[in-house]
């Protein structure tokens, strides 16, 4: 049994708090106990630049989530306020509109010229809704929800836009004729950090960056630390994955077989005894540990190119495993058959909150078009899902 933490403090299980309160950047000396209205109706429009109303309009609202009451990562914020700015810019550099529109004025015609843009570049469909996602809070901060419309009244064709949700091929190790356990003792003997990575992540299907943040003295935890209910109880102790979930969203992942044991025990073997230690080395930042992680595995030749996978097959195998251990039959990625029956709907769910997603439909980014296809249109949620899963 693997080395187990004391009880995590009850205040480390408490939800993030919510809206303004959480992450929430100071406000300027000279906006105290001013609204939002307020601070935006000092830069009038025709007077103030178009660039320092989209900075005033940043600081206010970059931080909170387009639909939900609640915040948005770091990797977020500076992904929609590079991709705000690189608009502006490119309106001007791309487009050929010599005046830049203030952000609350923007147009219709401004966001046409900028989908033809991205179509002469040829952008991929995942990163054209991510664009129209970001442009959508733009409006939504302005007081305009719905001015952003769907990619079709733009223009673009359906397989401009359209994300693939369903995997049409089994990207697992195993599928490859690899020999897993042998590569993976070749890999720690070379280096033991990203060796206990690999092994974490074929055990418990974790992603990448969540594998080299996981503490694994501090987060094995009993199973009323957890805060399950007693009937979904699977194991007696649980890993606690917190640091690098994606969304915000940790879970527990039961210690219920012994590859897992084994797995947990060999990380905390590897990453010592002090109780905080993560999987990465401890004098490298997170950049530079991820950066050795891909390093050693083009080493080794986890790549497509060579030998035709990559680290995140290896959540593939155990995310395919957990489906096989729970139906007894083998997902439509690998040639089962779907029944609809409700014990692969049920593995389905579980699939996908190892996943670390909230959605059934999720699984099939892994697994195949277990469920069929939806009868609504994917939503954004859904294609980060498929996106994360057919990702290097």
């Amino acid at each position: 049994m693997p080395r187990l933490s004391i009880d995590p403090p009850s205040s480390r299980l408490r939800p993030p708090p919510l809206g303004r309160t959480a992450h929430q950047p100071p406000r300027l000396h000279d906006w105290a106990g001013l609204t939002d209205a307020d601070v935006l109706a000092r830069h009038r429009p025709g007077q103030a630049g178009a660039l320092q109303v989209l900075e005033v309009l940043l600081r206010l609202h970059n931080q909170q989530h387009t639909s939900r009451q609640k915040t948005v990562s770091h990797k977020t914020r500076k992904d929609r306020a590079d991709f705000l700015r690189r608009f502006y810019a490119a309106l001007h550099d791309r487009a050929g509109f010599k005046t830049l529109p203030d952000p609350r004025n923007l147009r219709q015609k401004h966001i046409r010229a900028m989908v033809q843009v991205w179509r002469d570049d040829k952008l991929k469909p995942a990163t054209i809704q991510t664009y129209m996602s970001f442009l959508r809070g733009l409006a939504l901060w302005t007081g305009k929800p719905g001015f952003v419309r769907g990619p079709a009244f733009y223009g673009l064709e359906l397989h401009e836009y359209q994300r693939h949700e369903v995997a049409e091929h089994d990207k697992s190790w195993s599928a490859q004729g690899l020999d897993i356990e042998a590569l993976l003792q070749r890999v720690s003997a070379y280096d033991a950090y990203v060796g206990a990575s690999l092994r974490v992540i074929h055990a418990f299907g974790l992603r990448k960056k969540e594998s080299v943040m996981l503490r694994p003295n501090a987060l094995v935890v009993p199973f009323e630390a957890t805060g399950l209910p007693p009937e979904e109880r699977q194991a007696d102790y649980y890993l606690w994955v917190r640091q690098g979930a994606k969304n915000g969203r940790p879970r527990y992942l039961p210690l219920d077989t012994l590859q897992r044991q084994q797995a947990v025990a060999h990380a905390q073997r590897v990453a010592g005894t002090d109780v905080e230690a993560h999987l990465g080395r401890p004098d490298r930042s997170l950049k530079q540990n991820m950066q050795r992680f891909a390093y050693v595995l083009r080493k080794f030749g986890f790549t497509k190119r060579k030998l035709g996978v990559t680290a995140h097959g290896l959540r593939h195998e155990a995310l395919i495993g957990e489906y096989v251990v729970r139906t007894g039959q083998q997902p439509p990625v690998r040639g089962g058959a779907s029944d609809g029956s409700n014990e692969v709907k049920a593995a389905c769910l579980a699939v996908s909150r190892m996943a670390g997603h909230s959605r059934p439909r999720a699984s099939r980014a892994y697994l195949g078009a277990i469920l069929g296809r939806p009868r609504r249109k994917a939503s954004q949620t859904d294609g980060a899902d498929a996106m994360e899963a057919k990702a290097a």
